[in-house]
């Protein structure tokens, strides 16, 4: 029985390697076949002798795991319980209700209902703490268990019993699953009279369909429309060819936008663009951050090599890296790295080296030094090795210890779903503004409430007594360290109204959220969002424009 577990061991693996054989070099052929033989002795020693019962399932894909991780952080293997997942990472959809889940304590509870899906028609809001699901009690399950729950096929019903504050009874609800698509643009609209705005958060199925109509949405309805705010900040990519034909969008057909390069021919190819577009004249300002990647990147760097849009934020993540799907048996299948991708310029902005790595297995950044420059299509310099530089670079915004900790411990949330509680409804989102009565409610809320944290100086200061103890001066000066330490408090204690400003601007988004969902946390947030604000700038200084498209920027 043992021969035999050894020998299926080792034709499972085998059959998983498809093909691997025809493409190597006999040393290469020798050294695989070598060491599957000795991976399937080390399982089968193990699952006979190790002293307390092992899953060799487990043990197997434990070695699977870290085998691909040792290569880079994309390359992954789907078991088939993990295929739904993946169907969804692809195309955006799943059988379920339509809300985003977290936990509180030991609870579960719906972080944000999606706009015009079940979740949301049946009146579940943000801030509910989930009871019951199917006559299943869900206190102290993981997400991803009460995830399962949740999900399931298209119409079909299920039962949530939750709990709401405000309302003294649970409350049960009957909601019928369907087939939810996640959208990639999740809201557009406008500034204001002459600044559009679309919002784009991923790269599923049809995403570029959706730029595509909101594009033309904003085009028929305004016709002041002078320019478009592109918001790529966060989207963290998806299908190359949906970057393709979001480039297609304001470029003409037959340009050339990304090329990829690999180790096997067949994964040479150059991509480009194959219809007609939208509008290649209307100015564009492309937002990027460090979460804009992949797909993200080809899009805001392919406008930018192109000098058809201005790219305003921060660096983008630098992933130049390509992925492909592979089937493998018992439906199965591998996420793997094939190839770079490179755009139109020749750069690829690919930032970490996973094939040098240092002697505690980092991985190798490329340093300034040895990147190289290229030109975009009317000769400004731009750099590989950076991901996507800004061509107006913006310092990221800087939160304080206070704010973080508010958010840390969900307070902020926890005041907007009392909020809502008490407030059937509010003015439209771009027009809601927290009141200092409002605010006030905030500070009395805080009152018994626990958010203790460390600010930068009292590390400083903690660090500061310790060497004093160890010097043999503390002695002399600890009447120094309590006063300051006294004086540390109080000031803490007024840093809720310190940084009122920023701490308003985060509530009255969040509250706007519970009323208009993330359309509504968007709009919120126009006001006091810089690099919005920026690319604002930018469209009333036309020469300004112009001149960053022609000679480069990057002063700020």
């Amino acid at each position: 029985m043992k021969k035999r577990l050894k020998k299926i061991a080792i034709i499972a693996v085998l059959i998983a390697l498809p093909g691997i054989f025809v493409f190597k070099t006999a040393d290469n052929y020798f050294e695989i076949s070598k060491n599957l033989q000795i991976m399937s002795s080390v399982v089968h020693e193990v699952n006979t002798y190790y002293v307390d019962e092992v899953e060799p399932s487990k043990l197997l894909r434990t070695g699977i795991d870290a085998m691909l991780k040792s290569l880079d952080p994309y390359t992954d293997f789907y078991s088939e319980s993990e295929i739904e997942d993946y169907r969804f990472m692809t195309t955006g959809q799943y059988g379920g209700v339509g809300a985003t889940i977290s936990k509180k304590g030991d609870d579960v509870m719906i972080a944000e209902p999606y706009e015009g899906w079940p979740a949301q028609k049946a009146d579940l809001r943000a801030g509910d703490i989930l009871v019951e699901v199917d006559g299943k009690s869900v206190h102290g399950k993981s997400t991803d268990d009460v995830s399962k729950l949740l999900k399931g096929s298209p119409n079909t019903e299920l039962k949530v019993v939750i709990k709401r504050q405000g309302v003294a009874d649970l409350i049960t609800k009957t909601i019928t699953r369907q087939e939810i698509k996640v959208k990639d643009v999740p809201y557009y609209g406008m500034i204001n009279e002459h600044v559009g705005y679309i919002k784009y958060t991923g790269f599923h199925q049809e995403a570029a369909s959706q730029v595509k109509a909101a594009l033309d949405s904003l085009k028929k309805n305004n016709k002041g429309l002078d320019g478009i705010v592109f918001d790529l900040r966060g989207n963290p990519g998806g299908l190359l060819d949906e970057a393709i034909k979001t480039v297609n969008i304001f470029e003409d057909k037959g340009q050339l936008v990304v090329f990829t390069k690999g180790k096997m021919e067949e994964w040479n190819k150059q991509y480009a663009t194959e219809s007609e577009p939208v509008d290649t004249k209307i100015p564009i300002v492309v937002l990027v951050d460090g979460g804009s990647a992949s797909a993200a990147e080809i899009v805001s760097g392919s406008l930018q090599d192109l000098d058809r849009a201005i790219v305003v934020g921060t660096n983008s993540y630098g992933k130049g890296l390509v992925q492909t799907t592979r089937p493998l048996p018992y439906n199965t299948q591998m996420k793997v790295t094939t190839s770079k991708y490179y755009i139109p310029s020749g750069r690829c902005i690919q930032k970490i080296d996973y094939a040098r790595k240092d002697e505690e297995g980092n991985a190798y950044h490329k340093p300034d030094s040895i990147k190289q420059a290229f030109k975009t299509k009317d000769g400004r310099t731009v750099y590989d090795g950076t991901g996507i530089k800004p061509d107006v670079a913006l310092p990221r915004k800087k939160y304080a210890d206070v704010i973080l900790s508010l958010s840390q411990k969900q307070l902020m949330f926890d005041f907007a779903t009392e909020y809502r509680a008490k407030h059937e409804s509010i003015p439209p989102a771009n027009k809601f503004k927290l009141s200092d009565a409002d605010f006030n409610d905030f500070l009395a809320f805080l009152k018994d409430k626990e958010y203790t944290y460390n600010t930068q100086t009292e590390e400083s200061l903690t660090k500061l007594e310790k060497t004093a103890k160890d010097d043999k001066y503390y002695a002399a000066l600890e009447a120094d360290f309590k006063d300051m330490e006294t004086k540390l408090k109080q000031d803490k204690g007024e840093d809720v109204n310190k940084y009122k400003d920023d701490i308003k601007d985060i509530l009255q988004g969040e509250i706007a959220s519970r009323y208009y969902y993330e359309a509504g946390r968007i709009q919120a947030s126009f006001g006091k969002d810089q690099d919005v604000q920026e690319a604002v700038r930018l469209f009333n200084n036309q020469d300004e424009f112009h001149k960053i498209l022609t000679l480069g920027n990057n002063t700020k």
